[in-house]
């Protein structure tokens, strides 16, 4: 996770945070944000060395964290605890996307018989925030919430493939371009054409840039007025599939529920 300067009060002004800006919440946020699959439990040292906060506010954010009940210790090492569950469901229940995508993506998984995802795009990541698995699967990388750097991700590349080429030349200036597998582009120029190409076809396969022996398609989703607010897509396991086959018979359906999708999108 890249590191989160603690800015002064004169810095925070610079970025226009505004008198309103709450310093302690988002040092809270920020230190729940170092917790992950793997730094489950963590330090105080730990915990300021990650957010590069002084020990003393990171004590205290910490010490909130756990009257609060979203955080506990051992007296040494901290971890969260399944309350803080409740901040995404929050989104979940009160975004009306997650609750039009999750049957549709449920139908789509019984068609196919493969795991079928939504995400948006959140900074240089893009999260999942639907997911469907067939009986047979059980994999990490179907999880609501997950994120993953949009430059290696089918998902994340069509939600880049929508924006104009000076954006995605900004975006990639800064985007962190490290390897998930042997076979992950991390040559900004490749990925650039790649995104390019996302665009002129109308979709993007990755096919094992995030998971060794795994492959997935993908396609945008766009609101009633055209404009993309998110992707779907269907992946599975290399065997089961070529990447020409994909294209095939995969990507015909995935539009097909795009297209239905975009009817129900305002």
């Amino acid at each position: 996770m890249p590191r989160i300067r603690h800015l002064a009060a004169e810095e925070r002004s610079g970025r226009d945070t505004g008198p309103e800006f709450l310093e302690a919440l988002a040092r809270g946020l920020r230190v729940i944000q170092t917790f992950g699959q793997e730094q489950r439990q963590l330090s105080l040292s730990d915990v300021a060395r990650l957010v590069d906060l002084p020990r003393a506010s990171v004590r205290r954010t910490l010490h909130t964290l756990i009257h609060l009940g979203f955080a506990e210790t051992d007296g040494r090492m901290f971890r969260l605890t399944p309350r803080t569950l409740l901040l995404g469901n929050a989104y979940l229940r009160s975004n009306p996307l997650s609750g039009i995508l999750q049957p549709a993506l449920e139908r789509l998984c019984a068609e196919v018989g493969e795991a079928c995802s939504a995400a948006v795009l959140d900074g240089e990541d893009m999260v999942m925030i639907a997911h469907a698995s067939p009986a047979r699967v059980l994999q990490l990388s179907g999880q609501i919430g997950l994120r993953l750097p949009a430059v290696s991700s089918s998902l994340g590349r069509v939600l880049l493939a929508s924006l104009d080429d000076a954006r995605i030349d900004d975006f990639l200036a800064s985007a962190r371009t490290h390897p998930l597998t042997p076979h992950t582009i991390v040559d900004r120029d490749t990925l650039r054409r790649t995104i390019l190409q996302a665009r002129d076809d109308g979709y993007a396969l990755a096919d094992q840039e995030v998971e060794v022996g795994f492959r997935s398609i993908s396609v945008a989703m766009r609101r009633l007025d055209g404009k993309v607010i998110g992707s779907l897509n269907i992946g599975m396991h290399s065997e089961r599939g070529t990447p020409d086959a994909m294209i095939q018979q995969m990507l015909p359906k995935l539009r097909a529920v795009a297209d239905q999708l975009q009817q129900q999108l305002v």
